[in-house]
């Protein structure tokens, strides 16, 4: 039950989904927590920041277009973040906001869990803060042999340059291991909802496919990817793992694997 007591968390994203909300409140819900969840966006990241301070939200997820933006009205930036200067995460101590980057935490889990091979050759396609996630982690997990192409050439020059990887202006007669699509390519309501982020017969030829884009889970880049019998990490997968670290850092509570899962299927089925 909702009274005066009740801590308010939020999410910014320049096109809301339900499936941090539904997951977020199903937890609460079923350990009893007086939270409550609710998505937001914003045309003034600023005052958007500020009125987190001033209302005493308790913490914000933070989507794209927000992730850099948001950084200069924060008070502390954690280590993750600060290295890759993106922001997915603000916890709210008594008017005093910290930033952290659980995208980071998930990206690494998720190549540990599907032991993609460091030697492998990688293309990264975009260059927005969920790509500096995506870089950083692969970096700081081995992987020497990584191109990143982005149709934002400025930023994907600057991307590849803070990790020491190439910059490729064109997929053209490339070849790789895996993919990563870090773009809204195949994102549900978007204007290239039905569009492959990579070209088919560089799918083809790679091992794994991997894309951040949570809804749908299965992308036109999944779908295709699956067909042609690769093996293949969703966004559905990033989505549930760096919002249980979110989830820990706004409530002190760590929710068992089962409960995620629960919360997860639900959030799937409700989004």
């Amino acid at each position: 039950m909702i009274n005066k007591d009740t801590q308010l968390c939020m999410s910014l994203s320049g096109r809301p989904g339900n499936f941090g909300t539904t997951f977020h409140n199903y937890l609460y819900q079923k350990l009893g927590l007086n939270f409550i969840y609710k998505a937001f966006t914003t045309t003034d990241i600023e005052s958007a920041v500020k009125g987190i301070r001033a209302l005493g939200i308790r913490g914000c997820a933070v989507s794209m277009p927000f992730k850099e933006s948001c950084m200069p009205f924060l008070d502390e930036i954690s280590p993750s973040a600060q290295a890759i200067q993106s922001v997915n995460t603000i916890v709210n101590d008594q008017g005093f906001l910290r930033a952290y980057n659980t995208d980071y935490i998930a990206i690494v889990k998720l190549i540990k869990e599907y032991q993609l091979d460091k030697n492998s050759r990688v293309i990264v396609r975009g260059s927005g803060g969920m790509a500096k996630a995506v870089v950083a982690a692969f970096k700081n997990s081995g992987f020497e042999h990584l191109k990143i192409f982005a149709r934002n050439e400025k930023t994907g020059k600057n991307l590849a340059a803070l990790y020491g990887y190439e910059y490729i202006p064109s997929l053209d007669n490339q070849s790789a291991d895996i993919l990563v699509n870090v773009t809204p390519i195949g994102m549900k309501g978007g204007k290239e909802e039905f569009d492959l982020s990579f070209p088919e017969n560089l799918i083809q030829q790679v091992q794994t496919a991997f894309d951040v884009v949570a809804i749908p889970a299965e992308t036109p880049f999944i779908q295709f990817a699956q067909q042609k019998g690769k093996q293949t990490i969703s966004g559905a997968e990033v989505i549930v793992l760096q919002a249980v670290e979110q989830f820990e850092l706004y409530t002190g509570v760590r929710p068992d694997d089962q409960l995620v899962a629960e919360a997860a299927a639900f959030a799937r089925k409700n989004s």
